[in-house]
């Protein structure tokens, strides 16, 4: 093949790769758009969203909870792993002497490719198109490789596979199956444009194809491998952080909520506001019904709260019959309107039990920071010290420095302008007799 035609080939590869990579991602952004306009209907904190128990940590997850150092690390080793093999192989079997100067020169940008995204941008600098972009030009170089090595009868061709079967292990499916056919296109590219006069011949024809079965059923079972561990680790961390009785998040999900609560606020001076709600009358009611009647007003409480707050908002089961709410970005007094919202709500919650209906109340104890407190145990001790001083005051009632004085039961105040809070609670919610 002459110069020109290399060149024309090169352009004609890239410009492929190009337009795919393109329409992919105006796709994905579009898709992010619309989820962004049509958020899913009845959302709540029915089930906790366990994506952002990754985001606690300084390591926040891209896209289904994949750590971003896990992710950079192994593709940092493998691209450098791949760019120094290939170039050891292309010097030592002097196969390609005509044209090692421009594969040296593609290894060397796909080099410095892998050093900008993994070293010098921050980690999530793509979000969750992180792993296409770098999949569709990782393949772009593959296949400028395999162009310049031969075609179809190049041995690179194992690259495609590497990065399709590693994409599949932590990408969702849909990506995997787009870079799955941006690979198989930019290889046939690659061939097209090599072949001689006349078209390909039979034994070419027969490695193509093999090549591209293996290449879709390898990722095929990456896929499949990948689903498997996903719904596994999904059921591990629903395990550890969601108190079993009421679906809320558990006591070690909410503190290290607190605690990324604080570190953000400490950071963009935003402040936010953490209740505490305590039954008033559990073990009457344990003692009268049993226990099981307590787990279903327990369980129904927890409703409660659940539909008192936002989604961004996380409630939580502390332990016994004590629940935290934590409002991020809420002011007392939006946050005191919550207050009241999941008081009434408890209050007119009746549950059927033998012989009547059974009338429970929570005490609420409410807390701003950094006001009331700027470190977590500050701050937890705050809260329950406002709690305990509803108690006394006669229980049923909101307790803290931002409730109404007296001895009066709070009445609900108005809600902030641009407030986006949800509609109170219906009252007289019942729950049917169990078995």
């Amino acid at each position: 093949m002459s110069n020109a035609g290399l060149v024309l080939g090169l352009i004609a590869v890239g410009v492929v790769d190009g337009a795919l990579v393109a329409a992919f991602a105006t796709l994905l952004l579009q898709r992010r758009r619309w989820s962004a306009r049509h958020p899913a209907a009845g959302a709540s904190l029915a089930s906790i969203d366990f994506r952002t128990l990754t985001s606690l940590d300084g390591g926040a997850g891209v896209s289904d909870g994949v750590p971003i150092a896990a992710y950079d690390r192994v593709v940092r080793i493998a691209g450098w792993a791949w760019i120094l093999s290939t170039a050891i192989l292309v010097s030592t079997s002097g196969l390609w002497p005509d044209r090692q100067g421009a594969v040296y020169a593609i290894l060397g940008i796909a080099g410095l490719f892998v050093l900008v995204a993994h070293d010098l941008l921050p980690a999530g600098a793509l979000g969750r198109a992180k792993y296409l972009v770098e999949g569709g030009v990782s393949i772009f170089f593959v296949t400028l490789i395999v162009l310049l090595t031969g075609g179809g009868a190049s041995p690179f061709f194992f690259a495609f596979v590497l990065i399709v079967v590693g994409a599949a292990l932590v990408v969702p499916p849909a990506a995997t199956v787009i870079l799955v056919v941006l690979a198989a296109a930019s290889y046939l590219a690659a061939i097209a444009v090599e072949l001689v006069p006349g078209g390909p011949d039979v034994g070419l024809i027969a490695v193509v194809g093999v090549n591209l079965v293996s290449l879709i059923l390898l990722a095929y079972v990456a896929m499949v491998v990948a689903r498997e561990q996903r719904r596994t680790r999904l059921a591990a961390v629903r395990m550890s952080t969601t108190d079993a009785l009421t679906g809320l998040a558990n006591r070690a999900y909410i503190i290290a909520a607190i605690e990324h609560e604080i570190e953000r606020g400490t950071r963009y001076g935003r402040g936010f506001c953490l209740l505490m709600a305590d039954l008033d009358n559990l073990k009457e009611v344990n003692d009268s019904y049993g226990h099981r009647a307590g787990d279903h007003v327990l369980a129904g409480v927890a409703d409660v709260i659940r539909d008192g707050v936002r989604r961004i908002d996380t409630s939580a089961r502390l332990g016994g019959d004590e629940y935290v709410v934590l409002l991020p970005e809420t002011d007392p007094t939006g946050a005191f309107v919550v207050a009241e919202k999941i008081r009434q709500g408890v209050a007119a919650m009746r549950t059927i039990e033998r012989d009547g209906p059974v009338e429970v109340s929570v005490s609420i104890g409410l807390v701003a920071w950094p006001d009331d407190g700027g470190t977590l145990d500050q701050l937890i001790d705050a809260v329950d010290e406002a709690m305990y001083a509803a108690k006394q005051r006669g229980k049923n009632r909101i307790g803290g420095p931002y409730a109404a004085p007296g001895e009066m039961t709070p009445v609900i105040l108005p809600a902030p302008p641009g407030a986006e809070r949800r509609m109170p609670v219906p009252v007289g919610r019942e729950m049917g007799r169990a078995g």
